[in-house]
Order: structure tokens, then C-alpha cells, then sequence
């Protein structure tokens, strides 16, 4: 994912004499724009305003992505062309930590820093474009704007941790980002109250492993609005579900990167009950027994499979999202049968796959039997049309159903004055899911609008209707 030079506020200041100006290019995934979100806000506090383009900016930040050779490629990719349109380029982000090679190919960055290492950047910045105090700068200083954000205004990502205490074979998060590190939870909620008072209507909840939330402090509970609360996902979640927006309305609470241990099932009522939106993205990577104790993963697939029977026994409405990693080295034509096999039992919502990619520090490239790059293709595009058929049969009964539909996009009147939008339904997450096309929507329509919407027709991954309610 590639967002560049976006950043939004919320009601800017004026800016002063001669304010140096950011220019951002956040890659990757929402945990990094995250990142990106604090290191602008902060630089915002400190006098800086942001550029939305090359040629206006003091210096531009590129917060890569390393957690595959592809997306290395990629991150190598913006940083030359922030080089080639501005020259003055400080790098951030997970490849930071392969400085010497990023230097050995653009020696002329000014600066190198790794993920999270938010003070480390500003330094970087106030050394290459010292805050430009004009002689009427306020000294005093005045009332927040808002912090930056680089979504739109009706959902924010919510980073809960940073780091990961899994050693997973194919992964270097732990290498890039460290061990488990639980923000404290009071900081958690007191982020996520003000952003749903200042028009967040979907919080998205995100970290490494959602589910071992609070493990590094032992729980440790903290004090919220009077009450103790555990920093732990259930306590968590219980108190994002009380939240409210200035409307009234409950807002969506969307849970990411959740293990499935057996603590994950007391969030279920909650859902059931309309508190937390029903959605949960739980990122299995396979099901073969095999090929999950090759990866170093949970291996009790079976066990997976009867709770989320429960689950849904619980939640009729609950959507599942996943994602998988075909052609790991090791991985058997029978291995592969058994994952397809899986999918028709679990009747995941939505599905995602990667072809796996040898990182560089990985535990995995050790492994034998590598799996030959066509065989991969092959399995991946088995997989792609294996989980759109049950994507599109899913779908394809919520025909004739009414389904509640936040709204992201309003477009502008057609020949013949009506007006289409596109939104997402609770089992559809920003960017990384399916969407609902609307017609003949009403002109006052705004993104972030909630309406109910009469399904009139599906396909594989989206669904099309008309607005019954808003």
C-alpha cells in the first residue's frame, strides 16, 4: 500500500513566516501509517506544515516497508524517485534497518532510521530543515489542532502494541520492530474517545498479534473514567464497544491480526450484541499440519474449525478474514489439497495470499525442498479462484437482505441527475475488502454517513444496492 504526500488536518493553523514544509511517502501496511501519522503530528507541533508535492517541500520522509523482497523493491523504488524530485530525503520504516544498503544505493539520503524510531526522525528533520521561526511566530503555545491523519476523516487505525514475541519461520517482524511492547491501555482508549468525538466513525484496532495484548505488562490494570481496566483485548474491547458518537451512534470497532486463542471467544457477545463491529482478521497462513509446524505456527487446525463454529454459533453474522502463504518451501501438492480442503469447511469471508518470498534473516530460507516459482503461481491462482467461489456464494446470499453500510465515496450526478456511491458493509475493512456500490443515492449523502442498504445484486467480492434508510 502506497500513500504519498496525503497528510489531512483537522482544521489547520495559519501557517507562519517562512514554516519549513514535510513532504510524506508512507508505504506498507496501516501499522506503518501509523507511524507515519505520529511522526507528522509531531513535526506539525513542532512548526512544520506539510507539502503536497515534491517541489514544495524542505525535505521528504520515505517510510519504507521490508518485510518482503518485493515490498523492499518498492520502498527502493520511492526513495529514488524522492531523490530525483527533491534530493532531500530522510528514510524511515522497517528497511531502516538496512541502512548500509539503502546508503550503498543512494548515497545522497540524509538521514537512516528504523520502524517506530519517532524521536530519531525528528531529529533527522530538525537538523536537515531547522524550524523556521518567523518574527511573528506565537512563542505561547496554542491549543492542539489535531493530530495528522493520513485517512479519511470517518476511520482511524488504532495501534494497541508494537513488536511480536512469535518466531514465526518466514517472518522478521521481531527483527524489525522487537518483542512485544503493550501501549498502556488507558492511552489506547483516552486515542481512540478522541477520535470518535472528533468524527471517527469506524476504529480500526491493530498491532502485530491483537490477541496477546497486555502479556509483556502481565495485564497491568490502569485507571479509566474511575474504573480499573485490565490491559488485556477483552478489557479492551469492552470499553471501545461503550464508546459513542457525538450522534449518538455506536461506532464500528473493527478487530485486526487476532490469534485464535481460546480468550478471543468473550468478544463474541459483544459483537452479538452490537458493541464491537462483527469482523474479526485472524491471519491463519495455512492448514496443513505440516507445513504450520515447518512455519513455526499453532498447528490445531481442527480446533480452529470448532471454534469458529462457536463463534458463529454465537455471532450468525460474524465475518472472518485471512490470510495465507502458499508455495513455503516444504509444501506438498497434498499439503495444498488440505488448505483448499479447510476453506470449504471454514467459509472464511475474505481471503488473501502471498506466493512465499525467501526475506533475508528468515528462519525459513534454511528449509529444503524450495518450492519452484511456477509451481507457486499455480497454487496461488488455485487459491485466488478456490476462495472467490465462496467469496461470491457468501455473497450471493445476502441478496434480498438489509445490510447497515458506512459510506466512503459520494460521486457527482450523472447525465441524468442521479447520484451513485460506494461504502463497505460491517464485514468489509478499508482497502483490504470488498465494497457496496449504491444508486440513486440522496445529494446530502456524506462520507461517513451510516445507511441501511437493500441488496439487490453480488458478484465475487462486492455487493450492489439501493439505500433504504439513511
Amino acid at each position: 500500500m502506497r500513500r504519498r504526500l496525503m497528510a489531512q488536518t483537522q482544521s489547520p493553523p495559519a501557517a507562519p513566516p517562512r514554516t519549513r514544509k514535510i513532504g510524506m511517502v508512507s508505504l506498507g501496511c496501516p501499522k506503518a501509517l501509523v507511524d507515519s501519522e505520529r511522526i507528522l503530528t509531531r513535526l506539525r507541533a513542532d512548526g512544520y506544515a506539510m507539502s503536497g508535492d515534491y517541489a514544495g517541500a524542505d525535505v521528504v520522509l520515505v517510510n519504507t516497508c521490508g518485510f518482503l523482497d518485493s515490498a523492499k523493491e518498492e520502498s527502493l523504488q520511492a526513495i529514488g524517485e524522492a531523490m530525483a524530485e527533491n534530493g532531500r530525503v530522510i528514510v524511515t520504516g522497517c528497511m531502516g534497518n538496512e541502512a548500509d544498503a539503502i546508503r550503498a544505493r543512494f548515497p545522497g539520503v540524509l538521514a537512516v532510521t528504523g520502524a517506530a524510531q519517532y524521536e530519531d526522525v525528528v531529529d533527522a528533520v530538525h537538523a536537515a530543515a531547522p524550524p523556521g521561526l518567523g518574527p511573528y511566530f506565537d512563542l505561547i503555545p496554542q491549543s492542539a489542532p489535531g493530530d495528522v491523519k493520513l485517512t479519511p476523516r470517518h476511520y482511524s487505525y488504532v495501534k494497541i502494541s508494537e513488536g511480536c514475541n512469535h518466531a514465526c519461520a518466514f517472518c522478521i517482524i521481531p527483527q524489525l520492530r522487537g518483542d512485544l511492547v503493550s501501549r498502556r491501555i488507558d492511552a489506547v482508549l483516552r486515542e481512540a474517545e478522541k477520535l470518535v468525538a472528533a468524527g471517527t466513525r469506524e476504529l480500526l484496532i491493530i498491532s502485530q498479534d491483537t490477541s496477546a495484548y497486555g502479556v509483556d505488562v502481565r495485564h497491568e490494570p490502569r485507571a479509566w473514567h474511575g474504573q480499573p481496566v485490565r490491559t488485556h483485548m477483552t478489557d479492551l474491547a469492552r470499553e471501545l464497544g461503550g464508546l459513542r458518537t457525538p450522534d449518538g451512534h455506536v461506532p464500528w470497532v473493527r478487530l485486526h491480526y487476532v490469534y485464535p486463542y481460546p480468550h478471543v471467544a468473550a468478544v463474541i457477545p459483544l459483537m452479538a450484541q452490537g458493541l464491537l463491529t462483527p469482523y474479526l482478521d485472524i491471519p491463519f497462513q495455512h492448514a496443513s499440519p505440516a507445513v504450520l509446524r515447518a512455519m513455526k505456527r499453532p498447528a490445531n487446525e481442527a480446533k480452529v474449525l470448532e471454534r469458529l463454529r462457536e463463534w458463529r454459533d454465537i455471532c450468525p453474522d460474524l465475518a472472518i478474514r485471512s490470510s495465507f502463504v502458499v508455495g513455503f518451501p516444504g509444501e506438498t501438492e497434498d499439503d495444498f489439497r488440505y488448505l483448499l480442503d479447510w476453506l470449504d469447511e471454514a467459509q472464511l469471508d475474505r481471503v488473501g495470499a502471498f506466493r512465499f518470498e525467501p526475506v533475508a534473516g528468515a528462519a525459513a530460507n534454511a528449509l529444503p525442498d524450495p518450492v519452484p516459482e511456477a509451481v507457486k503461481e499455480e497454487r496461488y491462482a488455485r487459491i485466488m479462484a478456490h476462495s472467490a467461489a465462496i467469496s461470491a456464494a457468501k455473497l450471493a446470499a445476502k441478496v434480498g437482505r438489509t445490510v447497515r453500510v458506512i459510506i466512503d465515496e459520494v460521486g457527482d450526478p450523472d447525465e441524468d441527475g442521479d447520484i451513485g456511491a460506494s461504502g463497505r458493509s460491517q464485514a468489509d475493512a478499508p482497502e483490504i475488502d470488498g465494497a457496496v456500490h449504491l444508486r440513486n443515492v440522496p445529494d446530502h449523502l456524506a462520507p461517513g454517513d451510516f445507511v441501511d442498504v437493500l441488496v439487490e445484486d453480488a458478484d465475487a467480492h462486492d455487493l450492489f444496492g439501493v439505500i433504504t434508510r439513511a
